[in-house]
């Protein structure tokens, strides 16, 4: 998956869950939306909708200083080329 297609992904995530259209690649989410807890909860699921696969806990430790879409998009590449890289010592 691309970094094209990811940002593509998340944005549609965010115009069909969160129903923010057009966020800024870079704004807080928590000043700019309101993004909270509950949103971050959410937010995971449909990341793990879109790997195909569920987060390990420490996964989903290491969203927890997310704060723009920027961020999400280099988490989501960094969990899928961690998990192809396990992948590919097996």
């Amino acid at each position: 998956m691309t970094r094209q297609e990811i940002e593509g992904e998340i944005l549609s995530i965010f115009r069909r869950e969160f129903e923010v259209e057009n966020p800024g690649m870079d704004d807080n989410l928590r000043e700019a939306y309101g993004f909270d807890s509950i949103d971050a909860i959410e937010l995971l699921l449909g990341i793990e909708k879109l790997l195909g696969f569920d987060l390990t806990q420490e996964e989903k430790k290491q969203a927890m200083d997310i704060r723009t879409i920027n961020q999400i998009c280099d988490y989501i590449e960094r969990i899928a080329q961690a998990r192809a890289a396990a992948a590919g010592k097996k």
